[in-house]
């Protein structure tokens, strides 16, 4: 549904056009130092603005609903609210008879029978990351010492040792043709604790898997050396151990053995596709006059959202984390 987390537990709420979206906190432990400052770096790392990205700017400023007093965690559920205030809902009003290619319109009308809330994507928008993002800020908070390292590998065809070069020029090429992009994240995690991950079910790949399958538009992830892995010999894959903290050679396995953290870097990739809301012409089925028949989709949209995945991807493994973190303190053997 729209919960996650066993211990440190997320739902997340709202419509890209209501009134706002937000998230709700359970099983934070009392007495984290909270105040909105401390949410304004990773926030604004999601923000639009710079080319590329959509031209619909937010305040994104949290307002607290209960959880926080004295600009402290009181150990209640923590509700953050984010207000709409730039919304334009008129260019959604044929998505439900003719639905945008690769978006959510369809499915989710078939779901719902139609009275799910269409604007801006509804429930389904890329707002309601905001959510994720904010709880991934006091996640970061559990987990102490843990540190995040996030990129963009590739944009499109290109590679991040063009992006200072050409990356301006290739957006504004993709932008005119009124097309879109995806590309490649890779996320590296270091100082993780040793024996977080409580297999079968709650393993560290399929807790975070489970999790980052949340963001929309993400289409694939891997673990260490992923994919490229199954091309090594097993001599070749496995990490040899050098020390007496499990320091390994290499970081095939990507810090997880077992589906349990081993001390190295936990080190994952995800692919994100190119956005669904395209200004290029498309053929596509019209539910109402009951032919395929020429979309052409107005509004405000990402050429690459990519570009504001990497802060919604760290917090979101970050929640994951910190909800294995927490398990393993309550675990008695």
């Amino acid at each position: 549904m729209n919960s996650f987390g066993s211990l440190f537990r997320v739902q997340i709420y709202g419509e890209s056009h209501g009134p706002g979206v937000g998230i709700i906190i359970d099983g934070i432990p009392p007495g984290i130092p909270l105040s909105v400052e401390d949410f304004k770096e990773d926030l604004s790392k999601r923000k639009p603005g710079k080319i590329g990205t959509t031209k619909r700017i937010e305040e994104d400023s949290p307002i607290f609903l209960s959880g926080i007093f004295n600009d402290f965690t009181t150990g209640a559920p923590l509700n953050i609210f984010f207000q709409n205030n730039n919304t334009n809902s008129k260019v959604y009003a044929d998505f439900k008879s003719h639905p945008r290619p690769g978006h959510s319109d369809f499915s989710a009308v078939q779901k719902y029978d139609s009275f799910n809330d269409m604007r801006g994507g509804g429930h389904f928008s890329g707002r309601l990351t905001l959510g994720l993002v904010a709880a991934g800020v006091i996640a970061k908070k559990i987990l102490k010492k843990v540190t995040f390292n996030c990129e963009i590998d590739s944009i499109g065809t290109l590679n991040k040792e063009d992006f200072n070069i050409k990356l301006k020029d290739y957006l504004e090429v993709i932008e005119k043709d009124g097309d879109s992009l995806g590309g490649i994240i890779s996320l590296s995690i270091k100082d993780i604790p040793i024996g977080l991950g409580e297999p079968f079910f709650e393993s560290v790949e399929s807790k975070i898997s489970s999790m980052v399958f949340s963001i929309p538009g993400i289409k694939g992830i891997e673990f260490g050396a992923g994919f490229e892995g199954t091309k090594l010999l097993g001599s070749k894959f496995n990490d040899l151990f050098i020390d007496k903290n499990g320091r390994t050679t290499t970081n095939n396995n990507g810090g997880i053995n077992g589906g349990i953290t081993n001390g190295n870097d936990i080190y994952l990739k995800v692919a994100v596709k190119p956005t669904s809301s395209i200004f290029k012409s498309q053929d596509t089925y019209n539910f109402k006059e009951n032919k395929i028949s020429t979309l052409n989709i107005t509004g405000r949209h990402d050429v690459a959202f990519i570009l504001r995945v990497p802060i919604v991807l760290e917090n979101s493994v970050a929640i994951a984390l910190a909800d294995l973190y927490l398990q393993s303190k309550k675990i008695q053997f």
